[in-house]
């Protein structure tokens, strides 16, 4: 387990370089975007089991894909596929090496924007007082998993610089626990207000007992599935296809990235709606559940379809960009 002041350092370097360069299928997680307006939540974090993680958290990153319906289907609404960005592996995602040069054009900067990658954090730990009210039967394990979007994560990492945290947050004796507030700004959920408690305490006897039985997750089992040549190239062949406009092809992509319930041979036997108190987030909102490793390879969640660009054709848009490349060497 890493001690605070590991932590620190490699978050220090962390900004350093970044200033200088420029919910389906597993109870496990705890919902917290499901959390009643005006709520707080009371969880306490745990380490990572893997020791070689510095941090208590590992970082995900999904691209959105969306789609103008299912291709062979009557009255499809338009979908989006969520798929991973190689980047979280530390390699060239294909996706971004497109994108990347549109944002030197004003009028690409919003489709940039769309196709950038969305960025999440995978935590664990315990849930304490909570007004949420969890559909289903709860786990028997009660270390959960929390999908945390940006705006929590910085509330998360900003405060481990503060000097005066003398103890990691999920050290088990002098620990602290974290409040996740949920309030509403501008139509969207607002969790800016959640923050650190002011007094350590003790894990009880009951949660050591837990991590005891239960043990802790390896939180990097939960990436997604890393993805492969025969993979990378659907995904590239799937952006381009997104760009330009068309419906998602079963028959091509199925077998990769499909739609929840999607029955292959362009029929879909399940619904593609959005996850219940799952509203659509601004850009650079990433309070979204994603699905788990364990579950479909893609989330697919339905959408309005997106205005004055269904007529964009991907080839088109990566030919003016590289003609204007090659003009200006």
């Amino acid at each position: 387990m890493a001690t605070l002041a590991e932590i620190r350092a490699k978050l220090q370097a962390s900004s350093q370089q970044n200033t200088g360069g420029s919910a389906g299928g597993d109870n496990a997680i705890y919902p917290h975007w499901n959390m009643p307006e005006g709520s707080t939540t009371t969880v306490r974090f745990l380490p990572d089991q893997d020791p070689n993680n510095t941090f208590f958290w590992i970082e995900r990153a999904m691209i959105k894909l969306p789609f103008a319906g299912i291709k062979g289907e009557t009255n499809s609404k338009p979908v989006t596929v969520q798929v991973p960005c190689m980047e979280m592996w530390g390699e060239t995602c294909p996706v971004l090496t497109e994108v990347r040069p549109w944002f030197k054009d004003k009028s690409l900067e919003d489709m940039g924007r769309k196709y950038w990658k969305k960025k999440s954090y995978l935590f664990q730990g315990f849930v304490g007082d909570s007004k949420l009210q969890e559909d289903g039967k709860l786990p028997e394990n009660p270390i959960r998993r929390f999908i945390i979007g940006s705006q929590i994560f910085n509330i998360v990492k900003n405060a481990l610089m503060d000097a005066e945290i003398e103890e990691l947050p999920t050290d088990y004796v002098r620990g602290l626990d974290f409040k996740i507030a949920k309030t509403s700004k501008g139509g969207y959920a607002d969790y800016s207000t959640s923050t650190w408690a002011r007094r350590e305490r003790a894990l009880a006897e009951a949660e050591q007992a837990a991590i005891k039985q239960y043990g802790l997750f390896d939180l990097k089992s939960y990436l997604p599935k890393k993805p492969g040549e025969v993979e990378l190239k659907v995904i590239a062949e799937m952006f381009a296809a997104s760009v330009d406009g068309e419906a998602y092809d079963g028959d091509r992509w199925g077998q990769y990235f499909k739609p929840a319930g999607f029955g292959g041979s362009g029929s879909a036997t399940g619904s593609t709606a959005a996850p219940k108190a799952a509203p659509a987030a601004p850009i650079g909102d990433d309070d979204i559940p994603f699905e788990p490793a364990a579950a479909t390879p893609a989330k697919v969640v339905a959408e309005e379809a997106p205005k004055n660009e269904a007529g964009s054709r991907a080839a088109d848009i990566i030919a003016m960009i590289r003609n204007r490349n090659a003009a200006t060497n």
